[in-house]
């Protein structure tokens, strides 16, 4: 018989020993297939090794605290054996899976088993607690590795972010200056006729901060397109007031870019003037512009909108009706 550990919420201890550990559905990423099952992991002489896995566990969402329960299986009970995130991990059984894993020695930390079916009542050999601060988190081999603080790894919210990013800023992520400070640098660099310092500070205020509209809105009038075209992105989500209409102002830009950027930055802006925007946009002159707004379009589906995509389906430009036949295919 083999010996596995399955690490679970200690809230849900009580009904593991009633009746067993159910099946569920492999995590997202997690790259081991499709189906309903168990994680586990070998029980080894290294106490850190098979509970490797807790550190990691506990950031996820949940209820608190994790409890083991060791689980004995039939050495030969299909499983599959692997790295996380493996695309193609090794189908085996039991005993095999214990094997493999124990001769990898150090080099088995991210490894673990999957059980495809539930765990019975019989099965459960044990429920005990266990040190919570075992394991690694993020990956194997991340303690003393610098982290990234780039705005795809640092979890908004998730504990010790905000110092994390603070002590190490992100050249391109932040943490942003406040809105009052990047107000001061866009009245500097109008006064000076910067135009790089006004893109810059747009683009913080397009990533992290919200300002009021009225500080911003004569930027629609700036001689440079490439500042109209980044208030366009900074303010595409505010939900501000007199932000529907900024935006109403710059689709009407004589320029083709800008409305092209406007197009694209309110393609998920949820107002009903939003809506009306983008099936305007559906109908303007510039082939680059309607084709940019299909994604708007698609994504509201309200009558409106409904009958603009018809018309781009037969439009004269080939790139707007390949676009309109790429996004509604079902």
């Amino acid at each position: 018989m083999a010996t596995f550990v399955h690490l679970a919420p200690a809230a849900h201890g009580a009904r593991i020993r009633r009746s067993g550990i159910k099946a569920l559905g492999r995590g997202r990423g997690s790259g081991l297939g499709d189906g309903r099952g168990v994680y586990l992991f070998p029980v080894l002489s290294s106490y850190t090794l098979t509970h490797q896995w807790l550190r990691e566990l506990a950031r996820r969402p949940g209820p608190r605290g994790l409890v083991a329960v060791h689980v004995r299986l039939p050495d030969g009970e299909p499983v599959t054996v692997g790295r996380y995130a493996q695309r193609e991990p090794a189908e085996t059984t039991a005993a095999e899976a214990v094997r493999r894993i124990r001769e990898l020695g150090d080099g088995a930390l991210g490894w673990e088993v999957f059980l495809p079916r539930a765990v019975a009542r019989a099965e459960v050999r044990q429920v005990r607690a266990v040190r919570q601060v075992a394991g690694w988190r993020y990956f194997p081999g991340a303690h003393g590795v610098t982290p990234c603080v780039c705005a795809g790894c640092v979890v908004p919210g998730e504990y010790g972010s905000r110092r994390l990013r603070e002590r190490r800023p992100h050249p391109e992520d932040g943490p942003a200056p406040a809105s009052r400070v990047l107000l001061a640098r866009i009245a500097g660099a109008e006064a000076r006729g910067d135009t790089a310092a006004l893109r810059e500070a747009l683009r913080w205020f397009r990533l992290r901060r919200r300002g009021p509209v009225e500080r911003l809105a004569s930027l629609a009038g700036h001689p440079d397109t490439g500042v109209r075209q980044g208030l366009a992105r900074a303010v595409a989500r505010w939900t501000t007031p007199g932000t529907d209409e900024l935006l109403r102002e710059l689709a009407g830009d004589a320029v083709t870019d800008v409305r092209q950027t406007v197009a694209e930055a309110v393609a998920h802006r949820r107002t009903e003037a939003a809506a009306a925007l983008i099936a305007g946009l559906g109908r303007d002159p510039s082939p680059a512009v309607r084709d940019a707004a299909v994604e708007g379009l698609v994504a509201w589906g309200t009558p409106e909108t409904e009958a603009v995509l018809a018309l781009l389906a037969d439009d004269p430009d080939p790139s707007v009706r390949t676009t309109v036949a790429l996004l509604t295919e079902e």
